[in-house]
């Protein structure tokens, strides 16, 4: 059997997530009411960060723990990674002592120059580029809240990052809309994101007609890693972009309201808006563990038609 690497969301089909969104249900149950399933005992998960992390590392940890499995960390400064040895010769060691690798790393090109020389499935924790695990986690929120995504509308606000790329591969994937709006200066870059051809994309203007009726109002901190030397200048160019209740109000009046964390109260999202009955940021952030666990199942064993 060929090797599956999750790098970006545009890697599976659509049947596979309605597979997977399915089995992370069904996996989440059996944690809730205190069933033991471990599908992979003395399996290894190796995770590397050359990016800091809380709820990726503990959501990915914990995950693997919880499936019978462990999960060995690794960091930039733990292994020589960072003190300059090939990507490609890193992959090949790793991936010969662990069973299955997840990346939180800067360029999406080194995820891929990894997972062209690993035995094992790589999955994407976190790229400049991409974040699938956690569109995973918003889309597997939104079922669980609203039922199926295809056809609905999410309105992402603020910054055209990794997570707004994201969105966009998914709409395209599972068929529903994305509506973006962003400061001038801050708009999509159409290579990132697949954006040539795209039938699910609209951008606005003004952010007020981005999210209204939508179905959903997700959105991120201004200044992501990376960034943080033109955080003043972000504070200016994105005043007028902080989701808050009247912004909720343009949106359908059941719209739920998303943030994969850590939010900034008062910058990108008001207070009100976070803290309030539409926001599901802490069912959101839960799912990292319970897709994440189903992701590393499949990746491992394939499609389980019986517990």
């Amino acid at each position: 059997m060929s090797i599956k690497h999750y790098l970006q969301f545009k890697d599976f089909t659509r049947d596979e997530y309605d597979y997977i969104f399915a089995r992370a249900r069904w996996i989440k149950q059996q944690f809730k009411t205190y069933q033991q399933y471990w599908p992979l005992t003395d399996r290894t998960l190796v995770m590397i960060f050359e990016k800091a992390s809380t709820r990726t590392r503990l959501s990915f940890e914990a995950g693997i723990q919880q499936l019978g499995g462990s999960a060995i960390y690794l960091n930039t400064q733990d292994s020589q990674l960072g003190r300059g040895e090939p990507v490609e010769d890193a992959a090949q060691v790793i991936s010969r002592m662990s069973d299955i690798v997840m990346i939180r790393t800067f360029e999406q090109s080194i995820i891929e120059r990894f997972a062209a020389n690993s035995r094992v499935p790589v999955i994407n924790g976190l790229t400049n580029e991409y974040h699938p695990c956690q569109i995973l986690a918003d889309i597997l929120t939104f079922i669980e809240h609203r039922g199926p995504i295809q056809g609905k509308t999410v309105a992402w606000i603020g910054d055209s990052n990794n997570v707004c790329n994201t969105w966009l591969q998914a709409a395209e994937v599972l068929d529903f809309n994305v509506h973006v709006s962003t400061p001038p200066g801050y708009e999509v870059e159409p290579e990132r994101a697949g954006l040539y051809g795209h039938a699910h994309y609209e951008e606005f203007a003004d952010p007020m007609d981005a999210a209204r009726d939508a179905d959903l109002v997700t959105t991120d901190v201004w200044t992501s890693m990376g960034f943080e030397a033109e955080n003043e200048e972000r504070m200016r160019d994105f005043a007028d972009w902080q989701v808050d209740a009247e912004m909720m109000k343009a949106a359908k009046a059941d719209a739920l309201f998303m943030h994969c964390l850590p939010a900034h109260r008062g910058e990108e999202v008001a207070a009100e808006v976070i803290d309030g009955p539409q926001a599901v940021v802490w069912d959101e952030a839960e799912n990292r563990l319970h897709i994440q666990k189903a992701l590393m199942e499949y990746l491992l064993l394939g499609r389980i038609e019986k517990p």
